[in-house]
């Protein structure tokens, strides 16, 4: 008996993309600004963070269309759905992460080795802002992606974070060369050297989730306990057996099998399954399809004492 619910996957969908497309109006605005301010204001960390800035906008738009891909219905070539686009999606985002901390590290390298004049104390002013838009983004994404379970959107969080971190790094090695004065010119290069190891390390923590989905790895074990847990409570179950559960995008497939009276008819153990499936969803709405397999409680009995 099958039970399947694509609402989710759609209001999921939909409100990931807003949070996505707010991301990129938000980046070419800073994009702008911030190399417009670095180039001006003689500052190559501010430039660094313009480029962390413009891998925003297209890590952006890789989880818009991964997240409206993965929230299409199930067809004939995808009868699980497209929820693999998300996973992938927060995959790709995390190596154009990988791919900004290694530009930002080759040119401050060879920022560190030019010599050049101090940065412009404007700049300080322009960075303040920037983390401030830019944390404040970083929080609103990532309560989306907790809220819808988006990995894609979650990455695309964190690399708002990895913008604020940039900004952060900017402007304490921009301070340190005005403080400092002659001599300490390449300080703000060194802190975008910095930034760029914090993005790297990010990208790390970000893929490895991705990578996992992808490959199908079980979810949190808590998750397969919640669903025996409501099944056990359905009038008719007298016990669970196999529940097997797996991430596809922003919902759950759950293969369960459940114990009933052996004395059952046919028609009996299919209003039963029906039941546990309708409860499961009702309890956890982010379960999209639920397979459920009834057995004889004395037969599984048997097969367990052999």
């Amino acid at each position: 008996m099958s039970n399947t619910n694509y609402s989710q996957t759609q209001k999921a969908s939909t409100t990931g993309s807003k949070k996505a497309r707010l991301g990129i109006a938000v980046n070419v605005g800073l994009a702008i600004v911030k190399a417009t301010a670095g180039i001006v204001g003689n500052s190559y960390a501010l430039i660094a963070d313009a480029i962390e800035s413009a891998s925003d906008i297209v890590s952006s738009l890789v989880v818009v269309f991964g997240i409206k891909m993965a929230g299409k219905p199930a067809d004939e070539n995808h009868p699980y759905g497209h929820g693999k686009f998300e996973p992938l999606a927060g995959a790709i985002v995390a190596l154009i992460l990988f791919g900004a901390a290694t530009l930002i590290t080759v040119e401050s390298i060879r920022e560190i080795a030019t010599p050049h004049h101090s940065p412009a104390p404007f700049t300080l002013l322009v960075l303040i802002t920037v983390i401030a838009v830019k944390e404040t983004l970083f929080r609103t994404v990532l309560a989306t992606s907790t809220e819808i379970g988006s990995l894609a959107l979650k990455s695309d969080a964190w690399h708002h974070r990895a913008d604020a971190i940039t900004s952060a790094a900017a402007f304490v090695g921009i301070s340190v060369a005005l403080i400092g004065g002659p001599g300490y010119e390449c300080a703000d290069d060194f802190a975008a050297l910095l930034a760029a190891v914090i993005i790297a390390i990010n990208a790390t923590l970000l893929l490895k989730p991705a990578l996992l989905e992808l490959i199908d790895t079980a979810p949190d074990p808590a998750i397969a306990a919640r669903i025996r847990e409501v099944a056990e409570h359905v009038s008719g179950v007298l016990g669970t057996h196999k529940c097997h559960v797996r991430k596809v995008g922003f919902d759950y497939f759950v293969d369960l099998d459940v114990l009933c009276d052996p004395n059952s008819s046919i028609r009996e153990g299919h209003e039963v399954a029906h039941n546990v499936g309708e409860a499961i969803h009702n309890a956890l709405p982010e379960i999209s399809k639920v397979l459920v397999h009834v057995e004889p409680a004395d037969d599984f009995g048997r097969r367990s004492r052999d």
